[in-house]
């Protein structure tokens, strides 16, 4: 594990939680700055920029450092400096703030938190109706006793073979375990089909004004790939506030996304654009954004950070970068006439729900070493109403780039933000300013490639892939997390096995199916001790990506012995 870094020799770790900043007048790009350039050309001037002889006065130095507000400091009684009350404070006792952000939703964050509580609560309701059967099992009327208990508190019945046995054997309570997880996921997922809760279905009216808002500021496709640890599941959802439907979104462990994969994403974004004008011309002046979702602890950095980076999350913020730079990179070698695709990268405190965006200037600059903080954000405009609020947040934007900006990236990070202060205000109401489960408390491994439904934080850890060869390094990190969370109390890896099919496309539904079993055969036999002992079951679903219609249940490790016969 990386370090921490120590002002002894001038540099702090990007967790710290103020440092120096640079001058204001380094942050504010300049007027007489030459024509801004993108991609390619952009990049090449910076590199003949840094070859030619500039002398020291003209160079803009940021180093380590992280831009900081210049915030109001509140006073004590005897008139030194404290930090904001309403700021996390190692060891110490989180302060809640006397009122709501001008700009906090406060309709939607309640909303969000009884749909969080509804879901999780049938799944956190397992275990105990499973400890009240156990001791109910050598009734004379277990069977019917325990389908009661079953309907009454999870909402299905449970399977006969296995209650059916209880008076001869111990009580399978691994299986049962597992079987109730499927049947909570399955009811899950229904419920998030049927009834919309998010309200971010294709047609909704939210889904139709962020789309119309995306092109506004110059976008087409906002493509996101957040870090698969489960305490980002909820990213797009609650700490963004972007419909489901508006964005696509492919977790991997690390956020290190398949660059191959991505490509071949984006030529189909672009084939489509050329081949039906949706979401718009190929000849309209958008881009495809790609951005990157790393996460950090603010309240233990060292050891609640991304695992797949060690709890670095200097590492974090440069593996995402570097791999954003060779999606670009990528597609400007692969095809001509300028094809290229904007970056954007952001961090977020898997603690608080506050992010960090770099922002990006107009010629591709990010510098990993500054950020905008969103609590920081909160705190430069929490006494403005509403309009100034919004104003102030532009410019804070603005000043934060790396270079100039684009108008309508400075415009969209600021929704974005904007957004974040009400998820800001939703832990700090319901959560008394960070959550409880600072490290894992996930429900179930999600595999494949799906799950539009999940959008809950520490319900699922995704580990998205095609084969299990590929994604093995996610799966891995998932098992591991599980071995820690279910197999030291006895409990079996609930695994759920997910494609996405076109269903215009005749038989997609066959072959998603079959590669389903491909892959649920591959983790049996890649965890072959754990699938022995009991202690990982797998669910295979698919589900018709064009219909706004549940999963669908097509298989399972989950095998019961036929009764009777020969």
């Amino acid at each position: 594990m990386a370090s921490r870094l120590t002002p002894a020799n001038g540099l702090l770790a990007p967790t710290a939680p103020r440092r120096n900043q640079a001058a204001a007048a380094n942050l504010t790009p300049s007027p007489e700055q030459a024509p801004i350039q993108r991609g390619t050309a952009a990049r090449t001037a910076r590199a003949q920029a840094s070859n030619s002889a500039t002398t020291p006065t003209t160079r803009r130095s940021v180093g380590r450092l992280r831009p900081v507000l210049d915030l109001p400091q509140r006073s004590s009684a005897n008139g030194s400096s404290a930090a904001p009350a309403n700021r996390p404070i190692h060891g110490a006792t989180t302060v809640m703030p006397a009122g709501f952000h001008p700009l906090t939703d406060q309709a939607t964050n309640a909303a969000l938190q009884s749909y969080d509580l509804q879901v999780k609560a049938r799944f956190d309701r397992i275990v105990p109706t499973l400890k009240r059967l156990s001791a109910l099992q050598h009734e004379d009327d277990f069977v019917s006793q325990a389908q009661r208990l079953a309907k009454a508190e999870l909402g299905f019945d449970l399977p006969l073979p296995i209650l059916e046995q209880a008076w001869v054997q111990q009580l399978d309570m691994r299986t049962l375990f597992a079987w109730c997880v499927f049947e909570t996921y399955e009811q899950t997922s229904a419920a998030f089909f049927n009834v919309d809760p998010l309200r971010g279905q294709t047609e909704s009216e939210g889904a139709e004004w962020f789309n119309h808002f995306m092109l506004s500021c110059g976008f087409h496709l906002l493509d996101i790939t957040p870090c698969a640890d489960g305490r980002l599941a909820h990213a797009i959802a609650f700490a963004l506030r972007i419909p489901f439907s508006s964005v696509r979104r492919r977790p991997h462990a690390g956020a290190l996304f398949d660059v191959e994969n991505t490509v071949d994403r984006w030529v189909k974004t672009e084939h489509r654009r050329y081949r039906e004008s949706l979401p718009n011309s190929a000849h309209a002046d958008t881009r495809y954004l790609k951005l990157v979702l790393y996460h950090f602890s603010s309240l233990d950095p060292s050891h609640e950070g991304c695992a797949a980076h060690g709890s670095d999350d200097a590492a974090a913020a440069r593996c995402g970068h570097l791999r954003l730079r060779d999606f670009q990179e990528a597609v400007e070698n692969s095809f001509c006439c300028g094809a290229s695709v904007d970056l954007l990268l952001v961090g977020i405190d898997t603690d608080t729900d506050a992010i960090r965006v770099h922002v990006p200037g107009l010629d591709g600059t990010t510098h990993l070493e500054q950020w905008l903080d969103a609590q920081d954000v909160y705190e430069a405009t929490r006494h403005l109403g509403p309009d100034a609020a919004r104003k102030q947040i532009a410019t804070l934007v603005t000043q934060a780039a790396a270079s100039a900006p684009d108008p309508g990236m400075v415009r969209l990070i600021g929704h974005l933000l904007e957004q974040n202060l009400s998820q800001i205000d939703y832990v700090r109401q319901y959560h008394g300013g960070h959550y409880a489960d600072a490290g894992h408390a996930e429900r179930f491994i999600g595999v494949g490639i799906g799950f539009k439904e999940i959008h809950l934080r520490n319900l699922t850890y995704f580990a998205y892939m095609d084969t299990v060869e590929e994604g093995a390094p996610d799966l891995d990190v998932g098992v591991k997390i599980f071995k820690g969370l279910n197999v030291s109390r006895g409990l079996p890896i609930p695994v759920v096995v997910r494609f996405d099919y076109n269903g215009k496309v005749p038989g997609a539904r066959e072959r998603a199916v079959r590669h389903g079993q491909r892959v649920m055969a591959a983790i049996e036999s890649r965890y072959a001790d754990l699938v022995r002992d009991g202690l990982l079951h797998a669910l295979l679903t698919v589900r018709d990506k064009d219909r706004h219609a549940p999963a669908e249940a097509v298989g399972s490790t989950i095998h019961f012995a036929n009764v009777g016969g020969h």
